[in-house]
């Protein structure tokens, strides 16, 4: 229904080194804790609750695909006694440079005691932003499209969710004057969130990293696309 690659030229970024398999964030990683919130959600030993921990383990074992970088990134404060978040882009090379196409967060958020609008104790946020093809701007069907990219991967890799909601924003930007080129883009932004059923969040990071991908207009894994010479790239 969409073009399978969308352009790539975007905002510069500082050089990236080659896109390698990344190997899994640290498993040891401290997570943040709500600063001021006491023992709650600490058990007697003021330790990280069993299954946020659990959480943090399943994680730690995840593997982007090679296009992918994935890293940790500073929490947000105050959304919950205990948060862990995760940053991932997707950039192709320009010339001599890098060029991020693409960028997402992933953000866990638990509470111990339970939320009551999350109707559970986990909450996922996911936040994503990638360049996209001109005319896509204008069709009407491609933010139900882009929503279906989530719904259907959190159904694909069986993670156990809940409560889903967000939105889809399309934007076209014309640059004048000085800026940087290209004069005219136009971005795909998703901000999502749903409460994880279970502590198996490798599964809930795996569908947003499939959200990221179809963002990026990457192929399906295991398939390369062919440059204007033939070449694989």
């Amino acid at each position: 229904m969409f073009p399978e690659r969308r352009t790539g030229v975007g905002h510069r970024c500082g050089a990236s080194g080659a896109l390698c398999y990344p190997a899994p964030y640290p498993a040891d990683v401290e997570p943040h804790i709500l600063a001021n919130a006491g023992n709650r959600g600490k058990d007697a030993r003021g330790d990280v609750p069993a299954a946020f921990q659990a959480a943090l383990d399943a994680l730690a074992g995840v593997r982007a695909r090679p296009e992918i970088v994935l890293e940790q990134i500073p929490a947000p404060q105050r959304l919950a006694p205990f948060a862990h978040a995760l940053g991932a882009s997707v950039s192709e090379r320009d010339g001599d440079e890098d060029v991020e196409i693409a960028s997402a967060r992933f953000i866990v958020l638990y509470d111990p005691e339970g939320h009551e609008t999350w109707h559970g104790t986990t909450r996922c946020v996911g936040y994503l932003s990638a360049e996209t093809d001109e005319e896509l701007v204008d069709d009407t069907m491609f933010s139900e499209v882009a929503w279906s990219w989530l719904t259907d991967a959190l159904t694909e890799s069986g993670a156990a969710h809940a409560t889903v909601g967000g939105t889809v924003t399309r934007t076209a930007s014309t640059r004048f004057g000085e800026l940087a080129s290209p004069e005219h883009s136009v971005d795909v932004e998703m901000r999502a969130s749903w409460t994880a059923g279970d502590s198996a969040l490798d599964k809930h990071l795996l569908a947003w990293l499939q959200v990221l991908a179809n963002a990026a207009g990457l192929p399906p894994p295991g398939v390369h696309l062919l440059g204007p010479g033939g070449e694989s790239r």
